[in-house]
This record gives structure tokens, sequence and C-alpha cells, in this order.
């Protein structure tokens, strides 16, 4: 059984100890291949050169993260627009994040704009966290709708509301991750009415860990116990999940090798 980690931050200092041996149980695990987003110009650079070390299984992103967009925010995208497109394989992690604060609102919808374009220039899949700004975001996309080549929405938590509407981007997928496995998630009763076609499997480690792992430091192999509870939640079979998402990823991530 063969699936995709479409969302692990594998350049983090927290896999810096042991990072060989990370990703040796995620090939154990069943994970195919593992897609590293961006949050900056370094992480931009970081995600390429890993992609080098792990060839044909790490596959790099590029993009500022809304949550690391400042004042200099047009010099940092400069740099990164720079190293496109190279060999990345997407435009990410990037999008709005008014979670914290809306210090830098202009600065972050100016941000995702422009990243949103080089999606478009370059053919390329946007990655894109979002998180108190769902309004916003939906107003940005549906501007460049028709031109989009498609991405994920990363670590979706929404109800049936927000997902439908999100859904209304027919080259879109959501990410599910660790959440689906917890307590209290609504995800359970939420996924059923998400086509299967429509999902993609991810764990945004080293954050997030799913169940039975809560707590501990998620990494590429704990992917596993999204995909069972998604099967659950289906009624289908794990082989099931693993072909459909891991073809969804695949359709939407076009650059990567098949």
């Amino acid at each position: 059984m063969y699936y995709i980690d479409t969302h692990t931050h594998l350049d983090g200092t927290e896999f810096d100890a042991d990072r060989d041996e990370v990703v040796s149980r995620a090939r154990e695990a069943g994970v195919g291949r593992m897609f590293v987003p961006a949050i900056d110009l370094s992480s931009s650079v970081a995600a390429r050169n890993l992609a080098a070390s792990y060839p044909g299984f790490v596959y790099p992103m590029a993009g500022l993260h809304p949550e690391e967009v400042k004042a200099d925010y047009a010099t940092v995208l400069a740099g990164i627009k720079a190293l496109l497109p190279d060999c990345y394989i997407a435009v990410g992690e990037v999008g709005l994040d008014y979670y914290w604060s809306r210090e830098y609102e202009r600065e972050q919808l100016a941000a995702f704009e422009e990243q949103v374009c080089w999606s478009i220039e370059y053919g390329l899949p946007l990655m894109i966290h979002c998180r108190k700004a769902q309004n916003e975001m939906v107003a940005m996309l549906r501007r460049y709708e028709k031109e989009l080549p498609g991405g994920v929405f990363h670590c979706f938590t929404g109800n049936a509301h927000e997902a439908a509407e999100l859904l209304r981007f027919e080259r879109f997928a959501l990410g599910i991750g660790g959440v689906l496995t917890f307590k209290k998630s609504n995800l359970p009763d939420v996924l059923p009415s998400v086509p299967l076609g429509r999902v993609v499997l991810e764990t945004d480690s080293p954050y997030m860990a799913p169940v039975p792992m809560r707590g501990k430091r998620n990494e590429s192999a704990y992917t596993l116990y999204v995909l069972r509870k998604m099967a659950e939640c289906y009624g289908v079979g794990e082989e099931d999940i693993a072909r459909a998402t891991t073809a969804n990823a695949e359709r939407i991530f076009r650059f990567i090798d098949k």
C-alpha cells in the first residue's frame, strides 16, 4: 500500500538529529513521497536541498507563509521568485492568517495575491494556509478562479458549509491531517460529505501529531493513522483511501515523477 504525505516540514530543526531515520520510517510505513512546503526564503532553499538529498521521494515547494509576512515582504518575495520554477512542485505554504494579529493584514493580502499570480504564471499548484480568514481568501481566489491550476487547502478543519465553499474551486482538494483523529474533531462527521476524489493526506509534521501519537513530534510515518481514520469515516478499505488520495495528489501536483 502506497500513499503520499503532501505536507511535511522535513526541513525543520526538529528533524536535524534523525532526518534520515524519519525518512526511512516513512518508507517503511508505506509513504511513497513526501512533499515539503516552505515558509520563507531560507526554507524554500532548504526544501530544494532536501529534494536533492532524497531524489524521487522528497519534493519541494517555495513560498512565503502568511505568519512570516512582515514589512520587508516584497524583498523576500523577490528572492523566492528568483528560485522558480526550478525543481519546485508548488507555491506554498502561502495564504492568510489573522488568528494572532491583523497587524500586517494589507501586506498579507498583497503577498498572497502575488504568489497566486506566480501559481498562474508557472502553472504550479498552491498549498494554501488559511486561519480566521476564509472569506478574504475565497474572495481573492475567485478573482483568479478560471486561471488557477489547482492546489490544496491545507489543514482543513472546518464544517460542511466551509468545505462546500472551498470545493467550489474545482481543481483544489482539502488537506486532511491529524485533526481528523482528535476526540473533539468535527471532521469525522464532515468528511463523508466530501467526495473522496477531493481529499489528500498530510501530516504537517512536526506539528499536529495524530492519535495515538498526539503530544509527540509528528512525522510522515504517522500519515498511516490519518489514512486509517479516513477509511473508517468513508466506510471503505485502507487501500481504497491510499489509491484515491495518491491519485488526487498526482493529479494536482503534476510535476512529480510518476
